[in-house]
């Protein structure tokens, strides 16, 4: 039989969740590799905590692969900028 299990999602971003996605999108471009205006533009317009689960959302700012349920990741944002510029 299958199991179906459901996540729990967050439409909302915490403060404090959108203050430390603006500091790991400004380091990543002091680092120089997020570069396009465009890339950047989208990053900062969809904070990445709307896509994780609950239980990880407190790590949206943590620049590596985060789990989001049966078997798979989110990619590190440093990644998605790469494939994105």
């Amino acid at each position: 039989m299958l199991k179906v299990t459901t996540l729990q999602y967050s439409t909302r971003c915490s403060d404090l969740e959108k203050k430390d996605w603006e500091k790991l999108i400004d380091g990543l471009i002091k680092q120089g590799v997020l570069r396009s205006p465009k890339v950047i533009k989208a990053m900062r317009a969809v904070p990445r905590a709307k896509f994780l689960p609950q239980d990880v959302q407190s790590y949206c700012a943590v620049d590596t692969p985060l789990p989001i349920g049966f078997g798979q990741t989110i990619s590190a944002p440093h990644g998605l900028s790469l494939a994105l510029d």
